[in-house]
């Protein structure tokens, strides 16, 4: 055993040598040969693991071909998917190739066509296609076959991005009455995230009365902030106008919350992610 054994188990074959009691000797003897049995599979796999993930990918990529021979809509909702990411990123590109000609340092009124833009990469297609499943609520609509087994996880994704989305627009609007002055304590806005997350747990359901909630408090902090600091606190049409527009949050087609959607993670022109 000391002969074959991995250097980390040395330690337990020496332990067996001191031991006296056959029977517990046996016993020892059992546990470190499982463990060398276990050693010696694990050093195995390590070695063949390349030759069977290239088998694998092998065997799935056939497996997946038979499938589609027999059923060549089996990848239908897929085929939309993608289709759907091409179409927009063709769109965006297309209206990125029309700029106002110039002419002696004079703009024209005629747009000047650019040659046609590049084809977005796959690559760039996936990424869109993705983004439009994490932004985008498809209701009813069928989810890609492909991405069946991460249907959980991305509706998880998402739900996490629209309290995000809630609460960066309660941020931008409670900043917009606080002159900017609360907004330098990272106390004060680590409270106003506090109450924010806590009030919007059940926003998917009953959005107009979270966000009835978060304006009250909201409104009440920045009012007590304001006087705590020494400065002249909300009268009372701007506490109405900003419980307004906190409660108008609850509104799909709010302005606040359609500019922050609109900004992508995502650099089409470059193939990058913006950090």
């Amino acid at each position: 055993m000391a002969l074959m054994c991995a250097p980390i188990r040395d330690e337990a074959v020496q332990e067996l040598e001191s031991i006296k009691d056959p029977v517990l000797l046996l016993r020892g003897i059992f546990q470190v040969l499982g463990l060398m049995k276990m050693d010696m599979v694990n050093y195995t796999i390590k070695n063949i693991r390349p030759y069977l993930q290239e088998h694998s990918i092998q065997y799935e990529r056939a497996k997946f071909q038979e499938l589609l021979d027999k059923q060549p809509d089996l990848l239908e909702c897929t085929t939309k998917w993608m289709t759907r990411a091409t179409t927009e990123l063709t769109t965006s590109l297309s209206s990125l190739s029309i700029t106002p000609g110039t002419s002696s340092g004079v703009i024209s009124s005629f747009p000047t066509p650019k040659p046609d833009p590049d084809p977005p990469s796959l690559t760039t297609v996936l990424y869109q296609g993705y983004l439009n499943l994490v932004l985008r609520d498809h209701g009813n609509e069928e989810f890609p076959e492909t991405l069946l087994m991460d249907k959980a996880r991305l509706q998880t994704m998402r739900s996490k991005l629209r309290h995000l989305t809630i609460l960066a627009s309660v941020l931008l609007v409670a900043r917009s009455f606080s002159c900017g002055v609360l907004f330098n304590s990272p106390e004060f806005v680590d409270k106003l995230k506090c109450i924010t997350k806590a009030l919007t747990k059940e926003f998917s359901t009953k959005p107009e009365e979270s966000m009835l909630s978060v304006s009250e408090q909201v409104s009440q902090e920045i009012h007590q902030g304001l006087k705590d600091t020494g400065l002249t606190a909300l009268s009372s049409e701007n506490r109405a106008s900003l419980v307004g527009q906190l409660r108008n949050i609850a509104k799909k087609e709010n302005c606040i919350r359609t500019i922050i959607v609109s900004f992508s993670p995502y650099d089409r022109t470059t193939d990058t992610f913006i950090s």
